[in-house]
């Protein structure tokens, strides 16, 4: 599936940074804090595949927003497994760039997906939103885009998907501004009660209808 993102804002003023060699990127968010090891354990080690591109300099950062990066329907807003309709998980991202002259960076990248369909779903069919966002180093949006993920479980309680985004350009000031300077943040849209659910480590398996989550604790994928 072959998708557009197109930058909404421009940079203002050149961000310098120079070129280095190229390096794949991927989903997750190494930090010093236990809390964050754990996220990067649960969202960074798994890649979906994708042929490098040439570049001449480094690839923005590629991950997924941990907020956004499950998404848990719930029955009547109860928390219970009972109660839980359709469900998703972005398991994996992989991203390639390339630079052309002073043009803006263009990144391709694939999304992979694990979606769930829970005793309360209703019918074999579910439209999944989510969203991807291109910041600077000060975590300023420079664009922002929401995608539809078409899914049919065909009677089924489980699906994989891989999405490919293959036209996203991030704007430079100029030439020597490096892709180091760019983050690519990817997540659901998700309501505020699916968000303070991912946030306080809660989680169901895929096919959260037979599964089980503790308030505050992550049980085993």
């Amino acid at each position: 599936m072959r998708r557009h993102l197109l930058p909404v804002l421009a940079l203002a003023a050149a961000i310098s940074g120079a070129p280095a060699a190229f390096a794949q990127t991927a989903g997750g968010d190494p930090a010093a804090d236990a809390k964050s090891a754990k996220r990067k354990e649960e969202w960074g080690d798994k890649q979906a595949p994708l042929v490098g591109l040439r570049n001449a300099g480094p690839c923005p950062f590629v991950k997924v927003l941990y907020d956004a990066g499950r998404y848990i329907e719930f029955k009547d807003a109860r928390e219970a497994s009972a109660n839980v309709g359709f469900t998703g998980e972005i398991q994996g991202i992989s991203a390639g760039c390339k630079y052309e002259g002073v043009e803006p960076i263009h990144l391709e990248m694939e999304v992979l997906f694990a979606l769930g369909k829970g005793p309360q779903a209703q019918g074999d069919r579910k439209d999944y939103q989510y969203w991807v966002a291109i910041t600077d180093r000060n975590r300023s949006i420079l664009a922002k885009e929401y995608f539809t993920l078409p899914v049919d479980f065909k009677g089924g309680d489980r699906v994989m998907m891989t999405d490919r985004l293959s036209n996203i350009n991030i704007p430079r000031a100029g030439q020597n501004v490096s892709g180091a300077n760019f983050e690519v943040l990817v997540g659901f849209e998700v309501t505020p009660q699916m968000a303070a659910f991912n946030r306080d480590g809660k989680r169901f398996r895929v096919n959260a209808g037979g599964a089980t989550a503790a308030a505050g604790t992550a049980a085993s994928q």
